[in-house]
This record gives structure tokens, sequence and C-alpha cells, in this order.
């Protein structure tokens, strides 16, 4: 290879100096690498007034400047940090396997240098990545934020086509006059999106409604129907349930119930296991009638009864409030559980102590059955939760499938026509609620609960529908489906704080998710081959993407007037500026920006 020439005018260059530089990368270990700098012999100089200068590329491509890792630890620690979720120990013990030892901190610092690399790859492929969605025919964009505690907001923009990440910010709430600037640099990057899929909140459907104005589009703007039948259930069901929650604590159920099974367990004592086996036995002999077993394997029996009651939580799917209603099932196993007691003591045992027990237990069980103020809160609960559930079958929904998509086998006309079945069950169902709605009477609660869904009805009706998408004739005309909910995004939230929890050990993530920079999104989509496939053809070659953006910045900055790059070191400072914890607490404080606002209103 011979000397290259100088840029400028294509002259000869000279030896300038031969820089000794310690560098570390996975390829080649550790090693000192002499980096020659090469002028232009007729001193030719950039816009910057600097001299015209060559480095070697081949040093340039392995690591960052000023940096002693290279691109591809660098990647290694993203990859690990923010796809797989690892703490820095394993981080660490891989990267000593492969013959290189950063410090933690070190680790910390590369983790962020590949955040910020991935972001600006992803800005750079910003055309490729648009007209690989234009030749879907666009994209319905799906949009939601998540945080801890109220602190660390994330807004996360969605292609819900591709399922690709992209846009992510910070925002200190969730504001509609937040939201739709982060929409409208979708869109400008992306292109306009051919739906909107969003929940229910006020901030997101005033939010989307700006976006849709502001851009003149007519596009249907979609109601995630989980979060419809969600927010449906938690109005009719949280108040009575809260109640009903409230008397089970006052009277001490589920703590005596325990108190009772640690007792049984203590007298049991070693010989507990035995006991076990002779309740399965006495639970499969149903010829011997509604009579405990003799001696202490009737104090285990007891004992079993007790702990069914306890597990009340078997009954639920797992699925959360509305879904489920935890006391409402502790109610109805607690009920079963009292008159079971009953017909034990029409023919109490033999034994003292566990006839003793036994009354001890329904004592406990008491409440459920004498009560009269739980039994009509259980029933105002039961009704309701009837309401609900029947609301749920017409809507045909499930909100954690199995394969986690609605219908995955349909095809695209057996899913419209799904689609139509369902908003005609729906206006069935509304239909009945009207002729079936007491108009007078004692049925008040009754009246309530279905005018609350009439309600909900009325409000988001109309966003409900709108999910069949015609194609344009470009790309081969045809229909394609919006998902009917925002599972894709509830479901990228999930995976994050799960890998947030498995990294750091924390159930809370209040401060973790404060921390934790947007673009993290932004690695999801490292999962997606589609879209690797844009960003840099392969994982294997995203240090090579990295070292070419570096590579073209420098030649940017170099080739800038002294203006100019000083704007461009000031905005690189900007950008690693960050408060001190314990000024952040002063800086955001809302009486300050109050204050300073009332002082800006004033007049001289």
């Amino acid at each position: 290879m011979g000397v290259p020439p100088c840029p400028s005018c294509l002259g000869p260059t000279l030896v300038q100096k031969s820089v000794p530089r310690n560098v570390v990368t996975l390829e080649h270990g550790s090693f000192i690498a002499y980096e020659t700098v090469r002028v232009c012999a007729a001193r030719c100089r950039n816009p910057s007034g600097a001299l015209v200068t060559l480095r070697s590329e081949s040093y340039s491509r392995r690591a960052p400047p000023g940096s002693i890792f290279g691109y591809d630890v660098e990647v290694f620690v993203g990859l690990e940090r923010f796809v797989h979720h690892r703490q820095r120990e394993e981080i660490l013990a891989e990267l000593a396997k492969k013959g290189v030892t950063p410090s933690s901190g070190e680790v910390s610092t590369l983790a962020l240098r590949f955040l910020k690399h991935l972001a600006e790859l992803h800005a750079s492929r910003q055309p490729a990545l648009r007209e690989a969605i234009g030749r879907d025919g666009g994209y319905p964009l799906h949009f939601d934020a998540t945080g801890e505690d109220g602190r660390g907001t994330l807004l996360v923009a969605y292609n819900g086509w591709r399922e690709w990440v992209l846009g992510a910010w910070k925002l200190p709430t969730e504001r509609a006059d937040q939201i739709t600037p982060c929409l409208l640099e979708v869109a400008e990057r992306f292109g306009l999106p051919c739906a909107i899929m969003r929940d229910l909140g006020r901030a997101a459907r005033n939010a989307a409604k700006a976006f849709v104005r502001k851009l003149k589009l007519k596009i249907p703007i979609l109601g995630c129907h989980l979060h419809f039948l969600s927010d449906i259930g938690k109005d009719l069901l949280k108040a009575a349930h809260d109640k009903l929650r409230g008397r089970f604590r006052e009277d001490k159920l589920r703590p005596g119930l325990r108190a009772l099974v640690r007792d049984l367990g203590r007298k049991l004592g070693t010989d507990l296991p035995i006991f076990r086996e002779e309740v399965l036995d006495w639970a499969a002999d149903a010829a011997s009638g509604h009579v405990l077993p003799e001696g202490r394997a009737g104090l285990a029996t007891v004992r079993a009864i007790a702990q069914w009651v306890l597990d009340s939580a078997r009954d639920g799917n797992h699925l959360g409030f509305p879904f489920e209603r935890p006391y409402l099932d502790l109610y109805e196993r607690a009920r079963k559980a009292r008159r079971a007691v009953d017909a034990f003591l029409r023919k109490p045992p033999a034994g003292k102590a566990t006839c003793r027990s036994l009354k001890r237990l329904a004592r406990l069980l008491g409440p459920v059955d004498t009560s009269t103020g739980i039994s009509e809160i259980a029933k105002t609960v039961s009704a309701r939760a009837e309401l609900f559930d029947e609301l749920r079958a017409v809507l045909r929904l499930h909100p954690k499938p199995p394969s986690g998509d609605d219908k995955p086998d349909l095809s695209i006309q057996e899913a419209v026509a799904e689609l139509c079945d369902i908003r005609q069950a729906l206006r069935t169902f509304k239909r009945s609620l009207h002729n079936r709605r007491p108009a007078r009477g004692p049925a008040e609660d009754s009246r309530e609960a279905i005018d609350l869904v009439l309600q909900h009805l009325k409000e988001h009706g109309k966003s409900l529908w709108g999910h069949a998408i015609s194609l344009p004739k470009r790309v081969g005309g045809g229909i394609r489906l919006v998902a009917r909910t925002n599972n894709l995004l509830e479901s990228l939230f999930h995976r994050m704080k799960h890998g947030e929890r498995r990294r750091s050990g924390r159930k809370v993530l209040t401060d973790d998710f404060e921390h934790l920079p947007a673009d993290a999104a932004l690695a999801c989509n490292l999962t997606k081959p589609d879209y690797v496939e844009i960003l840099c053809g392969s994982l294997e070659k995203l240090p090579d993407a990295f070292a070419d953006l570096d590579i073209a910045r420098r030649s940017q900055v170099l080739g800038s007037s002294p203006s100019e790059r000083r704007a461009a070191e000031e905005d690189l400072q900007a950008d690693f500026a960050s408060l001190p914890r314990n000024d952040r607490r002063i800086v955001r404080a809302e009486i300050l920006r109050q204050r300073i606002e009332a002082a800006a209103r004033s007049r001289a």
C-alpha cells in the first residue's frame, strides 16, 4: 500500500509523528499500537485552521480516539448490559475469560458509550429504515409511557407491524404537550403513520388528537381494547372490592387462619409428613361421610382446611385486578369452608383437641356466614364481576394469550370477519344493557353498574374500531390489520423491567428507571433480524458501524469552521452535563420554577 496523498491538493504527505497508544480489544487482546500521523508537505489547512492530517484508519477502526478499549469491547458490554441484562460482575467475569480486565466503572462507561453510538447509528440509518417502512405501506404508531412511582417516565414510539422502537424519550411527566412533539419527530423521521394505537389516558388521547390535527391527517385513532376493558373493570369493581378487603382485614381472617395453621403444625411436629398422607387418604374416601379422621390425623385435616382457604389465590390466573378478584375468591372459599365445618360439627370428632381446633376454625370463618355486611358486599362484587366478565366475553379478550398474539392462526379475511363479529356482538350487548337497566326500584347498584358501562361505551366507542388498514397500490394493495391492544408495548416494558430486576436484584425500580437512559429502549431492536440487517448487516459488524460513525464525525468537525467547531464541542459537553443528585432536589423543585416564572411575568 502506497503513501496516501493529501486529500486537499493531492500532493505528497510527510510523517509528522508516531504516537504510541495502549489498546485493548477482544480480537487482539492488550497491545501497544503506534499510530502514524502524516501532514501535507505543502502545509494545506482545513477551514478550521488546523493542518490537514491523515491518521491510520487501521487504528481508528479498532478504538475511539482517547479510549483504551476497542469498539468490540464496547459492543460486547452493551449487548450484555442492555439486551441480556447482565450484572457488571457477570460482564467482568466474561471479559476476564477473553483476557480483558476493565474496572467496574469502565464497564458502566462503555455501556453508556454503546447507547450513545446506537442512538447515532439509529438516526443515521433513518433513510433506510424509512424506506423499509414505506415498502410495508406505512406503519401503525403505537405509543405509551412507563415509569416507577411517577419517576423515570419513559415514552416509547413503536412500529406495530415491524415491532421496532422508533424513538424513546425521558419525560418529566406524562402530559399531552410533552408527548405530541415526540410523535411529530417520529413522523418527520419515518413518515406519516397509517393509524395510531394509544391507551385511554387523557394525556394519550389529547396528544394523539393534537398530532393528527397538526399534520392534518385522516387516520384512525384507536383505543386499546384491553385498556378499555381494564378501565371499565376498575370502575365497576374497585370500590366494592376494596370494601370487601377492608372487612376481611377488620375481622383479621387471614392472620387468624395463619396462626391456626402454625399452632397445629407445631402440635403435629416431625410427624406432619405422615399425617399429610392420611389427610389425602381421608379426602379420597368419600364413603366415610362428613366425619373427620380420628386422632392427630384429624388435626392435620383441620389444618389442611384452613390452608385451603388461605390458598384462594389459586383460583385466579395471575392476571391482576380486575381480571381476577382475590378477595371475592377468598370469600367464596371461606364460605364453603364454613359450611363444611358445620357439617363436620354435626358429628363432632372424638378427639378433644381436634374438636377444639375445628370449633376455633368455625369461629374464624363465622363472619363470612353470619355478617350481613360481608355477604352484601360480596354479592355486589359478584354481580358486577358477572357484568364485567360478560363484556370481556363479548370483546373476546385474553390479557395474556399463551402464544403472545390474539389470533395467530387467522387469515386476514378471518381476522376482519372476527372484528365485524365482535363489533356486532358489542352492539347487541349495548342494546341488552338498555333493555335490562332497571328504571326505578331497589336495584340501584345494578342501575349504576349498567350506566357506568354505557358511559364508557359512549365516550370511547368510536376509538374501538378502524383496525383494517387499506394498503396503497404501490405496495400491492390489500388490507392489513392493526393490533386491537397495546400489548406489544406493554410486553416491551415488561421485558425491560424484568431485565432490570434481574440485573439489579431489586423489586422496586424507581431509582433504576430514573437513571436508565431512554436510548436503552433502542437496544430492544437488536433482537429483530430485519432491523439489524438495515442497521449494520449483523451484530458482528456493529463495531465497524460504530467506527464508521466516529470517523465520519471527526472528518466533519475537522472540515468545519472554527465557530462551528466550537459549537460542536459545546454541544458535546452539553450532552454529558448532568445535575449532581444533591442539587437535583432544589433545581427541579416546583416552587423554584413557579418563582422564576412569576418573576419573568413581572414588569420592571
